[in-house]
């Protein structure tokens, strides 16, 4: 396999917590199987975006894509995952390596969350609902 994909969270002291990017990283791998997917955090959990990166290029991926799993592009997102991913750059120089927008800002996380607001307050929805409706794709 020559293509990986970080599926990069934030991390916390709980390990539940990470239950929820678990099933995300299931779902991707289903979904793409030609692909190495890599579940990693930022701080606090285990493996980080270094030890994620290292084991995807010794694995022999080409191409790394790295997805921040968070809600927004926040000081994280913005600054420290770049700098942690230059180090990637100049110790894995034959991969390339593409940092993508934070998940929350795309449009598919953003009618999947205003859809499961609506869901959560039992106001449903009508026969012409579609989940991306209004929103730029």
């Amino acid at each position: 396999m020559n293509r990986g994909i970080i599926l990069l969270a934030h991390g916390a002291r709980d390990p539940a917590w990470a239950a929820p990017f678990e099933a995300v990283a299931a779902r991707v791998r289903t979904r793409a199987p030609e692909a190495v997917v890599r579940l990693a955090f930022l701080e606090l959990m285990s493996p980080s975006l270094a030890q994620a990166g290292a084991e995807l290029a010794g694995l022999g991926c080409a191409r790394v894509d790295v997805v921040p799993v968070f809600l927004g592009g926040g000081g994280h997102v913005r600054r420290d995952v770049p700098a942690q991913l230059e180090n990637l750059r100049a110790s894995h120089t034959s991969v390339s390596w593409t940092l993508h927008d934070a998940l929350g800002e795309t449009p598919h996380v953003i009618a999947a969350l205003a859809d499961a607001a609506i869901d959560l307050a039992g106001l449903g929805f009508g026969p012409t609902h579609h989940p991306l409706d209004g929103l730029a794709t």
